[in-house]
């Protein structure tokens, strides 16, 4: 875990982003050796940008939309647990701080998730 910029927003909620992002790298990287998780951030023109990066098993590029509705499984439900609902959440929590949310994958290659706070930027 890199040392991350301090932001304005609901810690308790945070929380939850954070949570939902690791237990989803955890849970798709645990067949990897070694499993590589890193918590990290950039800025880009407006905001600081805060990522969730495995090298977990990854999902088709083409879903990474869907992978942010309630109830959407990219995997088998037989191969990894959980309810389909810990994206939307953390969905719903970004968008609540003003920010956006969105992910990068490849089958085979990992994922990366990234999100933006309003307000992050201000406190640097």
């Amino acid at each position: 875990v890199g040392d991350l910029p301090p932001c304005m927003a609901d810690a308790r909620l945070i929380q939850h982003v954070f949570t939902n992002l690791l237990t989803n790298a955890l849970k798709f990287t645990r067949n990897r050796d070694p499993a590589t998780i890193s918590v990290e951030w950039a800025r880009d023109e407006d905001h600081i940008v805060y990522a969730v990066r495995d090298n977990g098993v990854g999902f088709n590029p083409e879903y990474a939309v869907k992978a942010f509705d309630v109830f959407q499984r990219l995997h088998r439900p037989e191969d990894y647990e959980g309810t389909g609902v810990g994206l939307a959440i953390v969905q719903r929590i970004v968008h609540r701080h003003g920010g956006k949310v969105w992910a990068h994958s490849e089958e085979g290659n990992g994922a990366a998730f990234y999100f933006t706070l309003d307000g992050a930027a201000e406190y640097e």
